[in-house]
């Protein structure tokens, strides 16, 4: 067997190990993680190539930690029984891969021990895409602008990063500063399809549906390679664009068929990830009271689903919104299911539905309180005015007629 020897991957963290063949595998691992391509168990070819590599087996632990969990252990133990030869660089990543993995994870703990990493080694942004992902379920955009601004200055040529700062930009609302970066991102690789993605979410959120789906359009034919979530998820957004733009239904569900569910009939499809973009479609068809048009495709997706919002789902699909309501409880916001892995614009369709369910148990007054204070952000989209003229006339208010006339006129500004 060959002696270890200290090589280097591509940001010149060093690497001990006695394969040429392990770094390149661990290399191309940074690529599909950054790029969210469908080559992500590339990182066990590394192990494979030096079971000894302690850099090798920490990244193969997380990658398989999700659907393997005793696997990642194995790959942890193999990492920690070469920890005495590693480099600090793979000490320092098995420390917060470590960490993350852990069964009393401290969510403080890991997000310091990504920041202390960072510190030293600020090129890594698989460690801040890491420690990103974590604040993103955990709903602390704050932490992850943090830490990427942390690392700026050392990689402003690097394309990833400025997608990377876009996306929790645009979480704490200040799209104009995402979009900058988000474009800045686009500009320097075409194929950035985070940045590509942070800038959608901006135009969504501006109600630039057009341009929006012109855009990502644009793009699409580059996402053959991205993973099942990154593919879907895009194509759900010029789905939804189209469908608050007000454009033929029909449009929306061929988006649907053929790029969002024809996705199930690749053998490397991840399930899950394409059943959340689904139902996040679908349930915008049920708000609108369109279900006539989707056939059973909803009951199809929603059956997948186990827990207090599938069971609410399914009670809103029978009409029993009274049901839904006690399911849900008085003070139900949608934000509070980030964990589940959604963005804001991907839960804003249960706010939709709770809209819905207020107005439908005559609770009027919250209903209209919630629907202004989101009208206030999205004051683009004709169907939250429908809703506002709805409750307006239920309270017998005249500007029930202003927000019917605004409703009109914004379902012909988009696709004509």
């Amino acid at each position: 067997m060959a002696a270890a020897a200290t090589r280097a991957d591509r940001w010149g963290h060093p690497v001990r190990t006695t394969s040429d063949a392990c770094v390149s595998a661990i290399d191309a691992y940074y690529h599909q993680i950054l790029s969210y391509g469908r080559d992500r168990k590339v990182i066990l070819e590394a192990a494979r190539r030096d079971p000894d590599c302690v850099l090798a087996n920490a990244l193969a632990a997380h990658f398989v930690f999700s659907k393997k969990p005793p696997a990642a252990t194995s790959y942890l133990a193999a990492a920690a029984s070469r920890l005495e030869d590693a480099t600090s660089y793979e000490k320092a990543v098995y420390r917060a891969v470590s960490c993350l993995l852990s069964e009393d994870r401290d969510d403080d703990v890991v997000i310091n021990v990504h920041r202390e990493l960072l510190k030293e080694f600020p090129k890594d942004l698989i460690s801040l895409k890491r420690a990103q992902v974590l604040c993103f379920y955990i709903g602390r955009p704050d932490l992850s602008i943090n830490l990427v601004e942390q690392v700026l200055s050392h990689n402003q040529q690097e394309a990833y990063i400025y997608g990377m700062l876009a996306f929790p930009l645009l979480e704490l609302g200040r799209m104009c500063d995402a979009e900058k970066y988000a474009l800045k991102g686009f500009e320097i690789n075409k194929d950035d399809f985070w940045s590509q993605h942070a800038l959608c979410h901006v135009l969504q959120n501006d109600c630039r549906f057009k341009e929006a789906v012109e855009f990502m359009e644009a793009c699409s034919s580059s996402w053959a390679t991205c993973l099942s979530f990154m593919y879907t998820h895009n194509w759900w957004h010029v789905a939804v664009c189209y469908l608050e733009g007000h454009s033929p239904l029909e449009k929306v569900l061929e988006i649907y068929d053929c790029y969002i569910w024809k996705e199930l009939e690749r053998d490397d499809a991840d399930c899950e990830e394409v059943y959340l973009n689904a139902l996040g479609l679908l349930l915008r068809f049920a708000v609108r009271g369109q279900m006539d048009y989707t056939g059973d495709r909803l009951k199809t997706v929603v059956a997948v689903f186990r827990n207090e919002l599938a069971e609410a789902l399914l009670e809103y699909g029978k009409a029993s919104h009274h049901k839904v309501f006690d399911i849900l409880g008085p003070n139900f916001d949608a934000i509070d299911y980030k964990m589940i892995g959604a963005s804001d614009e991907q839960l804003d369709v249960f706010n939709e539905v709770w809209y819905i369910v207020l107005l439908n148990t005559g609770h009027t007054y919250e209903a209209i309180e919630a629907i202004e204070k989101r009208v206030k952000q999205r004051e683009g989209v004709p169907f939250l005015w429908h809703l506002l003229e709805r409750a307006y006339s239920m309270e017998g208010r005249p500007d029930a007629s202003f927000a019917s006339t605004k409703a009109k006129a914004l379902e012909v500004a988009y696709f004509k």
